[in-house]
Parts: structure tokens; sequence; C-alpha cells
């Protein structure tokens, strides 16, 4: 089974870089995905509040039979509970589903910054009692531009651990990624292949073909070695052990170069722009 690397948060902990995401994964496939991505060898796995299958994921871990020390659990407050309050009983109904005394990282799912006044630093500032508490052992943002990051790091003394971003070769999102490097913030990519518009790339499939992978595994690596946290998602079995195999090669620079080339900025977004988006589930 291969190794996967573990990066070191600003936090002093580690989390694994390549990890397994449930988004849009039906609740009654979902138990049985997370059991087969730790069978598989994955040790992170990605949830939220607002996927609605934060329970299915607790369930798939306890049938996995695998330690819960070894495993890294996120999960991610729902955008209609912003408010101190609202915030602090949406987590304790997280980890009520999830079966869990606690979470490895808790993020605020989206700024919102056109919804509650504004006013997502007294969600974060919520967040860090959390930490305080032991319940979320790091915190973190997704979705976050640089100037909601500078407001957190004017108004707050705690940066968050990570910042969960949409990131793939048609939209690098260097900006963003930029900032979190410059202020020790980890990137983790969401949409890693764009919900698959690059699989069909001629420059990919050039590389994918040269190196004997797939172009989703090229990817992936490309990733990895950007040094971004990633976590594909599928219910098929073997996408979801050729997902885990991307550790067996390495792409050149000049392949990194190129996979950096595609990139089409706001043309290539497959989400909503974190600046308007003011989605609140009913």
């Amino acid at each position: 089974m291969a190794t996967v690397p573990n990066l070191t948060l600003n936090d002093g902990r580690s989390i694994p870089q390549l990890g397994f995401g449930v988004f849009q994964i039906e609740p009654e496939d979902t138990a049985k995905a997370t059991r087969l991505a730790l069978e598989t060898g994955y040790r992170h796995i990605d949830t939220a509040e607002m996927y609605n299958n934060e329970r299915e994921v607790g369930q798939g871990i306890r049938d996995s039979g695998i330690s819960r020390d070894d495993i890294w659990v996120t999960t991610k407050l729902n955008n209609g509970f912003h408010r101190p309050d609202d915030a602090r009983k949406a987590f304790d109904e997280s980890l009520e589903k999830l079966g869990l005394d606690h979470v490895d990282l808790f993020l605020i799912h989206w700024p919102l910054p056109t919804r509650y006044d504004g006013d997502y630093v007294s969600t974060w500032q919520t967040l860090i009692e959390f930490q305080q508490q032991g319940r979320a052992k790091s915190i973190g943002v997704s979705n976050f531009q640089p100037d909601h990051l500078d407001r957190l790091a004017k108004e707050t003394d705690v940066v968050p651990a990570v910042n969960q971003i949409e990131v793939h070769p048609y939209f690098t999102n260097d900006t963003a990624r930029a900032y979190g490097r410059d202020h020790g913030i980890a990137t983790e990519a969401w949409s890693p292949i764009a919900q698959g518009k690059v699989l069909d790339d001629s420059t990919i499939s050039e590389i994918a073909d040269r190196v004997g992978k797939s172009t989703a595994q090229v990817v992936l690596r490309w990733h990895i070695q950007r040094d971004n946290i990633v976590f594909p998602k599928s219910v098929t079995e073997s996408r979801v052990k050729d997902n885990f195999d991307i550790f067996d090669f390495e792409l050149t620079d000049d392949d990194l170069t190129a996979l950096d080339k595609l990139d089409k900025g706001e043309d290539g977004r497959t989400g909503p722009n974190p600046d308007t988006f003011d989605y609140i589930p009913d």
C-alpha cells in the first residue's frame, strides 16, 4: 500500500495530503464508499453539513474497523448557521451525526460576504472556541478570498490552518494559493479535476500516455507536487483505487509548467464566485 505524504499545518498538526471527498455522494451510498476508501488506504475523509451525509460517513468509519486515531475527519459549517449560537448548535449536531467527540478539522464552508451584514469574523471566533475546547483539533475556512483572510488576520489572533478552494488546471486560483503560501495557510483543492472537464485535454492526455497513467492520475499528481491537499471522490471501486495510485511516478518540471499554462482564469471556474455566492439551504 502506498504511503500518503503528510503536510504540517500552521498549528503543528500533520494532515494526509491525499484524502477522500464525499461531496455529491448520496447518503445511501456514503457509508459503503467511505469504508471502501479507508480499506484502499485513504486516512482523510472530507465531508460537510451541507452534503447531508455526515451520519453515513461516521457509519463508514465504524464499519471499517480502523482506529479513529488513524483517520483525519473534516466537516464544515452549514451556510445557514453563521451566527455564533447557531454555529455552536450546528457543530454539536455534526459531532452527533458523525458519532465522534471531535473532528480533526472544522471549516467555515463559505464566507458569504453579502449575508449576515458581512460578518464572518464572529463565526470564525466561534470556531476558535471549538478549537480551544479540543472538539475541533484544527480549524480553517473554505472559499475565502485574500481580502476575507486579511480581515480575519486584522480582527482575530488565529490564522486558519487551511483554506479549501476550487483549484484545477483550468482554474489554478494562484492569487488565493499565493496568499496562503505567504501566510502559512495550507491550500486544499476542491473540484480537483474540474468535475471531469480536464480529463480529455490533449496536453494532459499526452503526459498521461508518456507516464503510463490516466489523465485523472496525472492531474492529481500535479496537485500533490504543487503541495495542494486534495480529496477526489468516486463511488466506483476502480476509480477510488486509481485515485490513490499516484505515488509511484513523478511529473517533470516541464509537465507541471504545461499543466499550469492551461489556466483560464475566471473563465475556468466550475463553481460560484465566493465574493457573490450567497446560497443558504432551506
